[in-house]
């Protein structure tokens, strides 16, 4: 309802990356099970994305996976390695490479079909929230062969070959919109979209470069009927020309308050946000009166889901986040 604009009890709370690695349960089920096996199996990415349902009073489950699973399934040889993150073993810079992305369907991530009915049945009357990453941070991991604090190869080929960046885009466009459609199709509530690297681009360039591919993804997963949230980081000065792409949920990072954030992006959308995840190590009183500074900025919008500003932190306490998930729905409940 918060996502329509429309009047709710309290203010709705989940939390980016609630699913993984700071709960002890999480780190059981996955020891020795490398994370794209974990990511493909069933059983497990049900497990794992339920795990923060049964802990927190959270109203939402997202769906555990990784941005470079429809990569993978369409044959990039990519791998995950701890403590790096996504690492692409022929990073692509050229035609040939552009070209060899194939379309994906339904018949290649079987297992997130399967995932998502089974978690629909097993949630009940809890959202599930289906993922994906965005066209321009899954193309700086291709281009670039992994995390990069620069993304020099990625902004070369955008300012220098716009030709074969947009034909790259275009190619991850179509990758993303099949694998939102198979996850809503199958029983999803809602979807995000994760553009984690576009802080990295300037508004002009975002407009030219990016707008047009996000936009798109929007435009037509809109025919599906669901929220559509989306969120990048470092992006305070790409709100407003996020809030165009065409989500119903713009997120908003720490950097950022609401009230402002407010200002920036175009009517007629809710936020989503946005403690600032490290908030979570300081005492108690700090927590609680950073996430109600939250809350009541988060009343100018005409929606507003509770969330942090970015992922859950490794070493993040579990109990921290049952306390403020209880605590959200308190204190907004006072002012519905």
């Amino acid at each position: 309802m918060a996502c329509r604009r429309k009047p709710v009890p309290h203010t709705p709370v989940w939390f980016m990356r609630q699913a993984g690695r700071s709960l002890p349960e999480y780190l059981r089920v996955r020891e020795g099970v490398p994370m794209l096996e974990a990511c493909a199996r069933p059983d497990m990415i049900v497990e794992i994305t339920m795990q923060p349902v049964r802990r927190y009073s959270i109203d939402a489950a997202i769906f555990f996976s990784d941005i470079v699973v429809p990569l993978k399934a369409v044959g990039v040889d990519v791998d995950l390695k701890p403590g790096v993150g996504p690492v692409i073993a022929d990073p692509i810079r050229d035609v040939s490479g552009v070209d060899a992305i194939r379309e994906l369907t339904p018949d290649d991530v079987p297992y997130v079909t399967e995932a998502v009915q089974g978690l629909v049945g097993e949630l009940g009357s809890t959202p599930l929230i289906g993922f994906a990453g965005a066209p321009f941070t899954l193309a700086a991991y291709l281009i670039e062969g992994g995390p990069s604090k620069n993304h020099d190869h990625t902004k070369a080929m955008m300012y220098g070959e716009p030709e074969l960046w947009n034909r790259l885009m275009e190619r991850l466009t179509d990758l993303t919109i099949a694998y939102l459609k198979v996850q809503v199709e199958a029983g999803a509530s809602a979807i995000q979209l994760f553009d984690s690297w576009v802080g990295a681009v300037a508004p002009q360039d975002y407009r030219d470069s990016v707008l047009p591919h996000t936009g798109r993804i929007f435009r037509e997963i809109e025919a599906l009927g669901v929220p559509r949230i989306h969120f990048g980081v470092g992006t305070g000065e790409l709100l407003g020309l996020m809030g165009e792409a065409g989500a119903d949920v713009v997120g908003v990072d720490w950097r950022v308050p609401l009230d402002e954030a407010v200002r920036r992006v175009p009517p007629g959308k809710a936020l989503q946000g946005n403690l600032d995840p490290a908030v979570l190590f300081a005492p108690w009183e700090t927590v609680r009166g950073r996430a109600k500074d939250v809350i009541d900025r988060g009343r100018t919008a005409e929606g507003h889901i509770f969330n942090l500003g970015h992922g859950v932190l490794p070493s993040t306490n579990p109990d921290v986040l049952a306390r403020l998930a209880d605590y959200v729905h308190e204190a907004s409940a006072n002012y519905a």
